[in-house]
């Protein structure tokens, strides 16, 4: 299991993430506190508070997966 935090910072953005998390064959979570979507949903993540950065967590330990959506990547700490 792997948890990254990501953050968007237009529309393009979330469409892109969307189409590259629906290549992987994993089982995704994303969101913050009490509200969790599936990230292979554009209506369910456009439904979170985008101005933040949102946690994801992949039940798949393939390191390309992260290559995939480190555009999306938060690269400072968060919290």
């Amino acid at each position: 299991m792997q948890q990254v935090f990501v953050k968007f910072d237009d529309v393009d953005q979330v469409r892109n993430f969307v189409n590259v998390v629906n290549t992987v064959e994993a089982n995704f979570e994303l969101g913050s506190g009490r509200r969790i979507v599936d990230p292979k949903s554009i209506l369910g993540v456009f439904a979170l508070d985008l101005a933040r950065p949102q946690r994801l967590v992949c039940d798949s330990d393939d390191s390309s997966m992260l290559e995939k959506i480190s555009p999306f990547l938060v690269r400072e700490k968060v919290g």
